[in-house]
């Protein structure tokens, strides 16, 4: 088929709405996450059809090959999903979002993003971790929403659940990880610092009133907020 021609066909296959606001599903598949979209012409129905989850292609996989997914990753790559979804940036935007996951909770994660997207509730950007070169990091700092990485647990020799996909953290920065090491208080990221006393009053704060945590926890997640030992109020973890 030719390029005229294909692009005739995915044209045809579009709704009138979607023609109008460019938020048919061609569209938003060649758009690179973080980017800006007008869904203000599309019905639910429409809008539903943006979350979803699909096999990891070979593009997607180069883009994690030797980063998240590590040359030594004990994770079948068939056992994960490239996730994409909307969100509504901190500036009120609606931006598109990506992540990979386990299979095991890519259904769920769409459900629970598109719930989140229905609260309008603010997520500053959720790109893939490889993005950063893998560094958790530099992820965090830049408040960046993710979940599959095959590493450690920060400190530790273990591996984390983001090693399996079964793990998100959500506006990192703003929802800081807080534990003991070498007898030190350590806090990460470090720019989230100003955010660990969880007395004070902010914005974009994950508590047990917040629909963040609500939701989740609706899907069988636990919340990192409530361990014992350390606090990760960014993570949610199946």
């Amino acid at each position: 088929m030719s390029r005229f021609r294909r692009r005739k066909e995915n044209f045809r296959n579009q709704t009138p709405a979607a023609r109008r606001r460019g938020v048919g599903e061609m569209q938003f598949q060649s758009k690179k996450a973080f980017s800006i979209v007008d869904v203000s012409g599309a019905d639910s129905g429409q809008i539903r059809k943006l979350f979803y989850h699909t096999n990891l292609s070979s593009v997607q996989f180069e883009r994690m090959d030797g980063k998240s997914y590590k040359k030594n990753c004990t994770v079948p790559r068939e056992q994960l999903r490239y996730i994409r979804t909307l969100h509504y940036g901190f500036d009120g935007e609606v931006r598109i979002g990506e992540m990979v996951a386990n299979k095991k909770i890519a259904s769920k994660l769409c459900d629970i993003f598109y719930e989140l997207y229905q609260e309008k509730y603010e997520i500053e950007k959720m790109v893939l971790v490889d993005d950063y070169d893998a560094d958790d990091n530099l992820s965090m700092a830049d408040n960046n929403t993710s979940c599959f990485n095959f590493r450690t647990v920060s400190g530790t020799k273990r591996l984390s659940n983001h090693s399996y996909g079964l793990a998100v953290d959500i506006n990192p920065r703003y929802n800081p990880y807080i534990h003991m090491k070498d007898g030190k208080m350590v806090c990460e990221p470090e720019n989230g610092r100003r955010y660990q006393n969880r007395e004070k009053q902010f914005e974009h704060k994950i508590t047990p009133e917040d629909p963040c945590y609500q939701i989740f926890i609706r899907n069988g997640f636990t919340w990192g907020g409530e361990w014992e030992a350390s606090k990760d109020y960014q993570h949610f973890q199946y």
